[in-house]
């Protein structure tokens, strides 16, 4: 049997599955890269942070890209109490067809009341991961950019789905950006 972590090697240097990708565990700040079980993703520096203005609700069947702050950071930004920010990952993935994901917010985050949300990559799916990045805490809460923000664990069926988030076209397929929600 193979190594999980080599495993994970394999598969992104033979697929081109994580893009860029990290062969070992990069602890520069926040750690990013290949962990033992998964791959600790990075957040890049463009964040959509919620303001809520212009709406008195959120409605995910007509949402409102004007509820948002778009800014580009150097270094991080600065989430506000009780609030969010839509995020990308700076890594691209491609996942195959045997693969499902599921991702979970780092400890270091976690212990700060931040909590990351990123849906399942499906066998197949591709692109730039839009994640929900929710700050619980009373105060605000520097988040870095480029820095590792959650970690993708994979999950690997001995036979192929049949039916792929590309075979039904999936309507966050190759996403490019930070992406609202889609009907």
């Amino acid at each position: 049997m193979i190594k999980p972590d080599k495993w994970i090697k394999k598969m992104a240097l033979e697929n081109k599955m994580i893009e860029p990708f990290e062969q070992s565990q990069v602890r520069k700040g926040i750690s990013f890269g290949v962990s033992c079980y998964g791959y600790d993703m990075r957040v890049a520096n463009e964040f959509k942070i919620f303001t809520g203005a212009n709406t008195s609700f959120i409605d995910p069947k007509n949402f409102e890209a004007k509820s948002f702050q778009e800014i580009t950071v150097e270094d991080h930004i600065l989430l506000p109490p009780n609030s969010f920010a839509l995020a990308r990952s700076v890594e691209y993935f491609r996942i195959p067809r045997t693969i499902l994901t599921v991702c979970f917010g780092k400890s270091t985050y976690a212990r700060c009341g931040v909590l990351v949300n990123v849906t399942p990559f499906e066998p197949e799916w591709e692109g730039f991961v839009t994640m929900s990045i929710s700050n619980t805490a009373p105060l605000p809460v520097k988040v870095y950019a480029n820095e590792g923000i959650a970690q993708v664990l994979f999950l690997e069926s001995n036979e192929a789905c049949e039916i792929s988030y590309a075979d039904k076209k999936g309507k966050y397929q190759a996403q490019q950006q930070i992406t609202l929600p889609k009907i």
